[in-house]
């Protein structure tokens, strides 16, 4: 796999079962890249082993006064030149593909993912933790990919050089095998504890990027209740304790530094001490002691690798863990009913059906939905567009189970707009770009949904769109109000025109002379088509064709919502927001609180009729 041939078609089925299972999954599935990285690390890492060789050839060959062997050791040199040129280039070249792919690999998997689990993702995982692994955690992850083969070269040159300086100078190159071996694994004592703080550095970054991130997306609500300076020092206090988190993971990272600087240079002062002592006794001759000097300074460079692939280890493998958690996560489908495979590629439609909680929107009509708690409406509004955060009976469309259909097929039959809905930027045309049945315009959308005085504030907002179409939406349109941006996603909503459409809420944001229009432009507009609406205003409530209560999880009343206001107390205190005392009262028998309307209207003729009276009355007195 090459850069430009990403994204990948199928970036496979990762192994989540644990950040170390997941980064050796991704070393798996990159094995043609690893080997390629090896072999040009191998030829650059020796290539600059030989040098000192090379060289040390030169000088023996300059004190014994040989020329056929001072050039072939000026051969020699220029060819490991060569080596170390061309091996250094494809090896860094091989490296960032690794790179690149690796974090690409890891980001395309986050987003089928999010895709595949759609709301109910950060129902589940915080969208700032979310955030945070797609964005920094990639390149954490990447790096650990790439580094190993870069290390296994550098693993490999070490030993074939501490083999050759054994045969070359077995005195000297034994002292240099057992040393550098005790370089090498010199640090081993020092990486847990390193990793700890790394991961504590990581946990702690993590938690100040999630509290920036609610901070900025709840900014609005802040500046309204004066809350803007306390989270600023929430975030102050977090993105200290990052900073003493990061210096208490350097200060060990620069000990494990320092140590790889100077246990090499104690090995060489040890090879220089004993190097001379031999050669005083004629054991060693010059031009070898200078070569066995030089390699050991030379495999300080492949040394250094080992430092690196513990440091990539260690803040990768919390990164690697944070993805693992996130990719490990299902969507909640039951383990019975029809099994995909056999439910026919069409669009089912029909009659929505939750046997969970008994509630039915008929096909065609237009059904309001009343609960009591809105995280209970939002989890059953999930639930009917096949977003279940939990296991448990799946929703039928059609008598045809939602959560057993193709992802694409729920998702073309069923869309759900939540009371939060997010509007990305960029042009209204752009938000409008979404798929759609083509039955419905945009036109005909944005008029059902009210949104004349929203193009207006967009067209004004963005001097250079004279077409309301191609006026820019800030991110998640922080420059509209709470009623136009809602307004503008229900037009998106409408525009889309799915089989069926679940609104949670779409005119809570909104003063109620707009809501009755909208309510007027939902219905015509969505006429023959199933509409589920989770509302409690009565405007949009004595518009729909069929009211169900839904209370402690089930249906507990169906009917019309002026009936169902006289006839069920429940209904009546979550639509007229009673309280529990007047509640109480209503289920008194022959001791209602509150009169109905037959009552109203002849207490209201009455005072009407005395008015009149007492008006004439004094009429005829200042006559």
């Amino acid at each position: 796999m090459q850069i430009q041939d990403l994204p990948y078609p199928d970036p496979g089925v990762p192994d989540a079962r644990s950040g170390s299972r997941f980064l050796w999954w991704l070393f798996r599935n990159q094995l043609g890249g690893q080997f390629k990285s090896l072999a040009w690390g191998l030829l650059h890492f020796l290539s600059v082993s030989a040098l000192p060789f090379c060289v040390g050839v030169a000088v023996q060959a300059v004190v014994d006064h040989s020329g056929r062997r001072l050039a072939l050791a000026g051969g020699l040199l220029a060819l490991c030149c060569v080596g170390n040129a061309v091996g250094d280039t494809f090896l860094h070249r091989t490296a960032v593909t690794n790179w690149i792919t690796a974090a690409a690999r890891v980001q395309q998997l986050l987003a089928h993912k999010a895709a595949h689990l759609g709301s109910a993702l950060t129902r589940r995982v915080a969208a700032g933790e979310v955030v945070a692994v797609s964005t920094g955690d990639v390149e954490k992850i990447g790096w650990f990919v790439e580094a190993w083969s870069r290390f296994t070269a550098a693993a490999v040159t070490i030993v074939v050089v501490c083999v050759g300086l054994v045969v070359y100078q077995p005195a000297l190159g034994l002292v240099v095998a057992v040393g550098l071996p005790v370089l090498a694994l010199s640090v081993l004592p020092l990486l847990p504890r390193a990793t700890r703080r790394a991961d504590f550095q990581r946990e702690k970054a993590g938690r100040a990027t999630e509290l920036a991130s609610d901070t900025v997306a709840g900014l609005r609500v802040l500046r309204g209740i004066g809350g803007e300076e306390l989270f600023l020092d929430r975030y102050r206090k977090a993105s200290q304790e990052v900073r003493h988190a990061a210096v208490r993971s350097a200060r060990m990272w620069s000990l494990i530094a320092a140590i790889q600087v100077l246990l090499p240079g104690l090995l060489l002062i040890a090879v220089v001490w004993y190097g001379v002592h031999l050669a005083r006794q004629g054991r060693v001759e010059v031009g070898e002691l200078v070569a066995v000097y030089s390699s050991v300074m030379i495999l300080t460079y492949p040394l250094r690798h080992f430092e690196e692939i513990a440091m990539a280890y260690s803040f990768s493998r919390p990164s690697a863990k944070r993805a693992a958690r996130v990719l490990s996560l299902e969507r909640a489908t039951p383990a019975d009913g029809v099994a995909a495979a056999e439910i026919p590629g069409a669009v089912p439609s029909g009659d929505l059906y939750d046997p969970a909680t008994g509630l039915l929107a008929p096909s065609g009509r237009l059904t309001a939905v009343v609960c009591g708690d809105p995280d209970a409406a939002g989890l059953l509004a999930e639930r009917l567009g096949g977003h279940p955060s939990q296991e448990g009976t799946s929703v039928l469309l059609g008598g045809v189970p939602l959560d057993e259909l193709p992802l694409d097929s729920a998702r073309t039959a069923v869309l759900v707009q939540d009371k939060d809905p997010v509007l990305l930027s960029g042009s209204l045309r752009e938000l409008l770009d979404v798929p759609a049945s083509g039955d419905v315009g945009a036109v005909e959308a944005l008029a059902a949904a009210q949104c004349a005085d929203v193009l207006a504030a967009l067209v004004q907002g963005s001097l250079d769109a004279e077409d309301p179409m191609d006026a820019r939406i800030t991110e998640r349109g922080r420059s509209l109000s709470g009623g136009q941006r809602q307004r503008l996603a229900l037009a998106r909503s409408l525009f889309t025109d799915p089989e069926v459409l679940v609104l949670d809420e779409p005119t809570s944001a909104v003063d109620s002379h707009t809501e009755a229009r909208i309510a007027d432009g939902v219905r015509d507009l969505r006429t023959g088509r199933t509409t589920v609406v989770f509302t409690s205003s009565p405007l949009l409530l004595d518009r729909a064709d069929r009211v169900v209560l839904v209370h402690d999880g089930e249906v507990a009343a169906v009917g019309v919502h002026r009936e169902l206001v006289h006839r069920e107390p429940r209904y009546r205190a979550v639509v007229t927001r009673e309280t529990d005392e007047e509640t109480a009262l209503d289920d008194v028998p022959h001791e209602r609180a509150v009169l109905d309307e037959r009552d109203v209207l002849n207490q209201q003729d009455v005072l009407n009729e005395q008015d009149v009276l007492h008006a004439l009355e004094e009429i005829e007195e200042s006559a």
